[in-house]
């Protein structure tokens, strides 16, 4: 398999999962949302905020937006679900998007993170790589959070083989995907 291919596949997954997660959240009161828990971040609300500043951050680097400094200054989270699993639709869609268009050379380009005091300077593959790594991450800390509610936290962590169709076919219906375009 290609790197390429791989990243693809890892992008709509990452996308996948937080469907998968928001969807479940859905029943949530606000309370329950913002409930004080045990985790990196002190909330459900806190962390999946904290996974969409980051995801708009290297995405927004991926794509040389200019300003990326100021506009993550100036993130305000969202109070509410809905609100926010929009927010993060949108990121993730982007994400796809970038990743979709991905040849072996463009792995190699280098992506200028503007940090507080000098620009952190990187490949995209590299920037790709700490990106799924940390969404997954802090994922995992809002599914285990989520064990708290009366929710039962979703499946996250059967998209990656292409085996496995007949486990995500309700969710890749729901997002409007095809398993031939998404495995190519």
């Amino acid at each position: 398999m290609e790197l390429t291919h791989y990243l693809r596949i890892q992008a709509h997954a990452n996308r996948l999962s937080n469907h998968r997660l928001h969807t479940a959240m859905a029943p949530l009161s606000r309370e329950q949302f913002h409930a004080p828990r045990t985790g990196f971040f002190p909330s459900l609300a806190a962390t999946l905020n904290h996974i969409l500043w980051v995801d708009l951050y290297y995405v927004g680097a991926l794509h040389g937006e200019p300003d990326l400094r100021a506009t993550m200054d100036g993130f305000v989270a969202s109070d509410d679900l809905t609100a926010l699993a929009a927010r993060q639709a949108a990121s993730d869609a982007r994400l796809v998007a970038f990743c979709d268009a991905l040849d072996a050379a463009a792995l190699d380009r280098e992506v200028q993170m503007p940090r507080a005091t000098h620009i952190q300077r990187d490949r995209v593959g590299h920037v790709l790589a700490h990106l799924f790594n940390h969404q997954t991450h802090h994922r995992g800390q809002a599914h285990a959070m989520l064990s708290g509610t009366p929710i039962k936290p979703p499946q996250l962590d059967e998209f990656m083989m292409p085996s496995e169709a007949h486990l995500r076919a309700h969710d890749m219906a729901a997002l409007g995907w095809r398993e031939d375009a998404v495995y190519r």
